[in-house]
């Protein structure tokens, strides 16, 4: 059994046959676990700042006397700011030039 049999189907790229923000997330952290670094990051540019994001939030979990929403929701913006950046240039700049 592998890790890619439980993996969520995207119901965006499902239903509708289009990429959302998210789509490679999943396999690009698989890969980073894999020691696959530069692919990782290929797929989905935001692998890295999401998987930070992940530990922080497991840290707010754990460490109580910390606040650790105004780093949270830093890190969510800048999350999101790579996702819209990498799929526009990943959907229209690539798709235009190819």
């Amino acid at each position: 059994m592998k890790i890619e049999d439980f993996m969520l189907t995207c119901p965006s790229k499902r239903f509708l046959g289009i990429e959302c923000l998210g789509c490679g997330a999943q396999r690009a952290v698989v890969l980073v676990f894999e020691g696959k670094f530069s692919e990782a990051l290929h797929l989905y540019p935001a692998v890295y700042t999401l998987l930070l994001f992940l530990f922080t939030l497991s840290l707010s979990f754990v460490d109580k006397k910390r606040k650790y929403s105004g780093i949270l929701m830093g890190m969510v913006a800048l999350n999101l700011i790579i996702m819209i950046i990498s799929y526009y240039y990943r959907h229209f700049y690539i798709h235009s030039h190819s």
